[in-house]
């Protein structure tokens, strides 16, 4: 990316992170993107963000991001792993299934008990937490896929999540 920054226009460039860098990282990405080594990865997202606007190594990523129109790493894995839970809901069980009583969380999907670290970090439990955690608007798109996906990136994009725990602590403001 050095090497052809000072031969090309920002579209271009554009254009060559995501057929590289983001083809690559995007692969499988619902499936490995909890993993430890999934820093390394946005680090290296950074880096090239900040080779792409020509900024030194100090200056903050967020607002590139959304000038780029790029979403961090985390905010991409959110992004896949709920088209992935979308594209697959028959696999998963909601609420009002599993209990007669219309409640508040009838629309989530059950999200089933368990002390497993490794299963709390995978596809299906971590798919389920972050999917109820949406907010009501686009949770309740989930029966209409593009416009689901359409929602879900503007929101994505919106607020540049670093990482899932900065997703969860996410509180809208209401007026």
């Amino acid at each position: 990316m050095r090497n052809i920054k000072p031969l090309m226009s920002l579209n271009t460039l554009k254009t060559v992170y995501y057929s590289y860098f983001h083809a690559i990282i995007s692969y499988g990405l619902p499936f490995w993107g909890n993993s430890p080594h999934a820093m390394k990865i946005f680090r290296m997202q950074k880096r090239i963000v900040r080779i792409m606007m020509g900024r030194t190594n100090r200056v903050s990523c967020r607002n590139l991001f959304k000038r780029l129109e790029i979403l961090p790493f985390a905010s991409q894995y959110i992004l896949l792993l709920m088209l992935f839970i979308v594209n697959n809901k028959n696999l998963f069980t909601l609420n009002s299934e599993n209990h007669t009583k219309g409640t508040r969380q009838n629309n989530n999907f059950y999200q089933p008990i368990t002390n497993l670290t490794v299963y709390q970090k995978g596809v299906h439990y971590m798919g389920i937490k972050i999917f109820n955690s949406l907010p009501p608007h686009i949770k309740d798109l989930y029966n209409y896929v593009r416009k689901f996906e359409m929602y879900l990136n503007r929101f994505l994009h919106t607020h540049s999540f670093y990482s899932i725990e900065e997703y969860f602590q996410y509180k809208p403001i209401t007026s």
